[in-house]
C-alpha cells in the first residue's frame, strides 16, 4: 500500500508545486491567450527578406536604492563611458550601431544626468523618453507632471520631438512599477483615465508591457494594439485592437509590447519551464536561445508578418544589470543576432530607438513596404508620410 500512497502524494505534490508557480507567474492572466495566440499565429513568411527591428527600453533609474547624488554620478559615468564604446562595436543590416533609449523617471529629474544623456543621443547613440513612478495620483497632477516635464527634456536639453501636424511634443511612457492605467489595485498610480491623460499630454506609445510576475499582467500578449480607456474602470489596456496595415487607428493609445513566452529548453528545477519576459538583467542574461526565442515570437503589424518588432527592457542603473547590458552576455548576443539573423536573405537586423521603432509601426500600418530602415522618421514631416 506504501507505493500507491507515496505516488499519489508525489503527484500532489508536483500540482501543488506547478500552480503555486503558475499563480506566481500570473501564468492564469496570459497562458491561455498566449496558447491562442501560438495557434492561431500568422506562418513565417517564405522566400522571403524577413526584418527584424530591435529595441532595448531602460527604466533609466539613477537614484535607485536612494543613492547619494555621488552614486547617481558613478552610474551615470558607467553609461556615458561605456555605451559609446560597446555600440560601436555592433552593427546592423546597414551599418547602424547598436542604439539604446532611456527612458528617464520624471521624479528623478537632475539636470547634470540629462545634459550627459543628450549628448549620448546627438552622438547617434540612443534617445530618452519619459518614465514615472507615482501613487496616489488624480488626472490633473498626472497631467501637470508630464507636460512639466515633456518641455523640460525639450526646452532645457533638447530632446524629444515635435508633432509636425500639431507641433505639440511628443514623448513615449513606460510606467514605474508596471501599473500602467492603474492596473495593480490602486497601487502606484491612482489614475484610472491614464490612457487617456497620457493621449492628450503627447504620448505616441506606451513600452511598458510585459510585465509579469506582477497582476498588472493584460491578457494581451505578444501584441502591437491600440486600447481605449474606460473612465473609473482600471487597466483598460487588458485587450485591445491590433495595429493592422491599412486600417485607422482604434483607441486612445498604442501599446507596443516585448516578447512574453514559455522557454520550453529552460526549466525551473528541471520541470517547469522558465518564463521568457525579454527582460535583460544579472539574474536572466541574454543568451542565444533567449535571442531564437525573441525572434520566434514574431511580434508584428497584424498583415505584415515579414517586419518583426523585438523591444527588450532593462534596468540600466542598477549595478547587478549593467554587466548584462554592456557586458559579454550582450555582446555575444548581439553577435549571435548580427550573424544568425542578419544574411540579408532570410533576415536583416535593425537596431532602432523606442521612437524609431514606432515610426516603423505606423509606416507598417500605412501599407508601405520595402526596407522599414526608410522609415524610421516615418510622419515626422508630412511628405514622409505621403511618400509612402
Amino acid at each position: 500500500m506504501i507505493w500507491p500512497l507515496l505516488i499519489a502524494a508525489t503527484v500532489i505534490a508536483a500540482l501543488v508545486a506547478a500552480c503555486a508557480y503558475a499563480w506566481s507567474r500570473d501564468l492564469d492572466i496570459w497562458l491561455l491567450p498566449y496558447v491562442r495566440r501560438k495557434v492561431h499565429e500568422p506562418k513565417a513568411p517564405q522566400n522571403r527578406l524577413v526584418h527584424i527591428m530591435l529595441a532595448v527600453t531602460d527604466h533609466y533609474e539613477p537614484r535607485f536604492n536612494n543613492v547619494s547624488p555621488e552614486h547617481e554620478r558613478r552610474r551615470v559615468d558607467f553609461w556615458v563611458d561605456r555605451l559609446p564604446r560597446f555600440a560601436s562595436k555592433h552593427r546592423d543590416y546597414h551599418g547602424r550601431t547598436y542604439r539604446h533609449t532611456f527612458f528617464f523617471p520624471e521624479e528623478e529629474y537632475r539636470e547634470e544626468h540629462l545634459d550627459r544623456l543628450a549628448d549620448l543621443c546627438r552622438a547617434g547613440f540612443g534617445d530618452v523618453e519619459i518614465h514615472l513612478h507615482h501613487d496616489h495620483d488624480t488626472a490633473a497632477g498626472l497631467r501637470q507632471k508630464l507636460t512639466d516635464f515633456k518641455h523640460i527634456l525639450h526646452s532645457r536639453h533638447g530632446l524629444l520631438h515635435r508633432n509636425p501636424d500639431t507641433g505639440d511634443i511628443e514623448y513615449a511612457f513606460i510606467h514605474g512599477n508596471w501599473a500602467l492605467d492603474n492596473s495593480d489595485g490602486g497601487r502606484y498610480c491612482g489614475v484610472n483615465n491614464e490612457l487617456e491623460v497620457l493621449r492628450q499630454t503627447g504620448c505616441y506609445a506606451d513600452f511598458t508591457l510585459p510585465s509579469t510576475p506582477s497582476r498588472t499582467q493584460t491578457r494581451k500578449v505578444n501584441s502591437i494594439y491600440y486600447a481605449a480607456g474606460h473612465p473609473g474602470r482600471a487597466k483598460s489596456h487588458d485587450i485591445g485592437v491590433d495595429v493592422e496595415v491599412g486600417r485607422k487607428p482604434q483607441g486612445d493609445l498604442m501599446l507596443v509590447q516585448g516578447p512574453l513566452a514559455l522557454n520550453l529548453k529552460s526549466r525551473k528545477l528541471g520541470l517547469l519551464p522558465r518564463i521568457e519576459s525579454g527582460e535583460l538583467s544579472g539574474d536572466n542574461p541574454p543568451t542565444s536561445e533567449r535571442a531564437r526565442l525573441w525572434v520566434r515570437e514574431a511580434i508584428h503589424v497584424k498583415g505584415k508578418p515579414d517586419w518583426i518588432f523585438i523591444k527588450l527592457h532593462t534596468h540600466g542603473c542598477n549595478e547587478r544589470n549593467m554587466e548584462a547590458v554592456l557586458g559579454d552576455a550582450m555582446d555575444r548576443t548581439l553577435t549571435f543576432l548580427e550573424t544568425a539573423y542578419n544574411d540579408g536573405q532570410s533576415y536583416a537586423l535593425h537596431y532602432v530607438t523606442a521612437r524609431e521603432m514606432y515610426h516603423i509601426i505606423k509606416a507598417a500600418e500605412s501599407g508601405c513596404e520595402g526596407d522599414p530602415d526608410d522609415f524610421r522618421t516615418f510622419g515626422a514631416t508630412v511628405s514622409e508620410e505621403v511618400a509612402c
